[in-house]
């Protein structure tokens, strides 16, 4: 059974890299390192090279795992390209090169990594980019906790800082997504088995990572994201004559850097759900105004507009001390169903009796179809 739903998993891709001029994109996507994402990336290469697939490998990570090194045989391999870099030599995927060669289909693992300084672009998913738009079509694989929008999800349940990020964007952008899925035990075994880590670091990850609970919680966010995804999918078919109304989201942030950090992320989050438009909306009162507002607020606001540009944002700038009408009238103007805010530090009996700002938007919002989401 399993057989089969790789072999039709692989006939999907072949149909999909006939389609277009510009290259497919496959993503394998994972709760956490271990699960096999690589090692299913280098079986599929092995079938599509069966078929007649001109397939190379671009860049692929096997962090000496025995099976998954094995595979590496009979597949072609470009080149990377070497740089120094602070007096070491240092190994990159050879971009130019790939879409120089221009196979059908290029493997490019770990999609979050940052590239050494001096490459042509910052992060490798930007490099995949370029490589789609040269026509090549690309399998890569990235693990959940890479996701820019679930990052301080991911940081509080594993206890760790992700410094490698994708934006979310990257993700809906792709034609098909795969979820590697294993139980909790099932991951656990392997990392025992030696399968994951070297044996100097199965203890260590065992009471960091890699416990149950934590890799509960992680394979939860992964199987939501495979779902969004095919949610995407079924939204783009359906014909726009019998669709509702479509969702367009406003996230209202302040200079509070922790709040419109949450406020964003989580809108980023809905909106990737609902497939849908949104816009970050900053509305600057005459005391933030430049000649007033601290330089370390300031760049925190500025990081904060780069975020949200990043995961897909529109972002607006308005200046106003009237906030609950500068708000109403972008709702307004931008046919916005869904404005989110953060939550304030207060409970909701103080909001509603000494909150002005919310007193309005309730006011104003309840005579419309327009939704108010509080985010906590």
């Amino acid at each position: 059974m399993e057989e089969d739903n790789k072999a039709d998993s692989v006939r999907k891709f072949l149909d999909l890299v006939k389609k277009s001029r510009r290259g497919k994109f496959k993503v394998y996507i994972g709760m956490s390192a271990g699960v096999g994402k690589t090692y299913r990336m280098l079986q599929e290469a092995h079938a599509l090279l069966k078929n007649g697939i001109d397939i190379r490998i671009g860049y692929i990570e096997t962090h000496n795992r025995a099976e998954t090194h094995a595979l590496l045989d009979g597949i072609p391999i470009i080149p990377r390209r070497k740089l120094f870099y602070k007096g070491k030599e240092l190994e990159e995927m050879d971009v130019n090169a790939i879409i120089n060669t221009h196979p059908e289909v290029v493997i490019v693992d770990e999609l979050a990594h940052t590239n050494v300084e001096g490459s042509k672009n910052v992060k490798r998913w930007q490099d995949v980019a370029d490589i789609l738009e040269a026509g090549i079509s690309v399998i890569s694989a990235v693990n959940i906790q890479h996701l820019e929008s679930m990052n301080e999800d991911i940081e509080t349940i594993t206890g760790i800082p992700i410094t490698e990020r994708i934006p979310d964007k990257i993700l809906e952008t792709a034609d098909e997504i795969v979820n590697i899925d294993l139980t909790a035990d099932e991951l656990i075994e392997r990392l025992k088995a030696g399968k994951i880590y070297d044996k100097s670091k199965i203890e260590r990850a065992l009471g960091n990572f890699f416990q149950p609970e934590r890799i509960l919680q992680l394979r939860e966010l992964a199987l939501k994201e495979v779902a969004h995804h095919l949610e995407r999918k079924i939204n783009i078919e359906i014909p726009k004559q019998i669709k509702l109304r479509p969702e367009r989201f406003l996230a209202c942030i302040s200079t509070n850097n922790t709040t419109a950090k949450i406020v964003i992320r989580k809108t980023a989050r809905l909106a990737s759900y609902y497939r849908s438009p949104w816009i970050v909306l900053y509305v600057q009162n005459d005391n933030e105004s430049g000649d007033r507002i601290k330089l370390d607020v300031q760049r925190h606001l500025i990081n904060n507009f780069k975020m949200a540009t990043e995961l897909g944002a529109e972002v607006i700038k308005v200046k106003s001390n009237h906030i609950t009408s500068a708000i109403l009238k972008v709702a307004e103007e931008k046919e916005i169903t869904t404005i989110c805010i953060g939550k304030p530090h207060l409970n909701l009996f103080q909001i509603i009796m000494r909150t002005a700002v919310f007193n309005q938007l309730l006011r104003s919002i309840s005579a419309t179809e327009t939704d108010l989401v509080i985010l906590s």
